[in-house]
This record gives structure tokens, C-alpha cells and sequence, in this order.
């Protein structure tokens, strides 16, 4: 079993930055790809971005190529995300998830633990 609990969000003006944790309890976390999905109003849940158990690789969606940065901390049991030139169309509840070793996953049905999310909020 694996837990996750993402923290980090809030509002923020265009162009801003925000660093999204998700920390993760359970065993062997070094062994689980890792990601994070966004979901807004209305709108079904989208990929973000993943990162491998090594985190030596990641892949990201094209909305966020270069504004977004996806990394993880084996030692502290985190993963991040780090958001830079946010945008209004980023506002979403974001989601981080973890599956055991499957690469890559880039779908939610790829994924079977996921955390509560945290609010992200873009808006002048």
C-alpha cells in the first residue's frame, strides 16, 4: 500500500510559480513510477507529467513542456512539481499517483494510488 499527500497549492497571479510536494508513505516508494494529473471543472482528469522510479527519466504533456519541472527525492520519500509561467488554463485540482513499476504511464487507468489533490488557482 501507498499513500500520498500533495501539498504546495494556492493562488497566484500569471506568470507566477508555485512547487507542488506529494509525500509518500508506504514500502518501497523507490520502486513506483510517479505522476501528476490535473483535473478542472467539467473537465475530465488530463496528464501532467511522470517520473521514473530512478527519476532518471520523465515525460511531460505539451501544455506544460518547459514551464513544468517533475523531480523526486528517494531519501524524503517526495515527489515534486514545479510550476513556472503559470497560466489561467492551469487552474485545476491536481493529483499526484504512483503505480509499481510500469514505464511509462501516462493515463490515469495506468495508475492505482492516488492522493486527495491541492487546488491550484491562476488568476490576476
Amino acid at each position: 500500500q501507498v499513500q500520498l499527500v500533495e501539498s504546495g497549492g494556492g493562488s497566484v497571479q500569471p506568470g507566477g510559480s508555485l512547487r507542488l510536494s506529494c509525500a509518500a508513505s508506504g514500502r518501497a516508494f523507490s520502486t513506483y513510477t510517479m505522476g501528476w494529473f490535473r483535473q478542472a471543472p467539467g473537465k475530465e482528469r488530463e496528464f501532467v507529467a511522470t517520473v521514473s522510479w530512478s527519476g532518471g527519466s520523465t515525460v511531460y504533456a505539451d501544455f506544460v513542456k518547459g514551464r513544468f519541472t517533475i523531480s523526486r527525492d528517494k531519501a524524503k520519500n517526495t515527489v515534486y512539481l514545479q510550476m513556472d509561467s503559470l497560466r489561467p488554463e492551469d487552474t485545476a485540482v491536481y493529483y499526484c499517483a504512483a503505480v509499481w513499476n510500469t514505464w511509462p504511464a501516462r493515463t490515469p487507468a495506468d495508475y492505482n494510488y492516488w492522493g486527495q489533490g491541492t487546488q491550484v488557482t491562476v488568476s490576476s
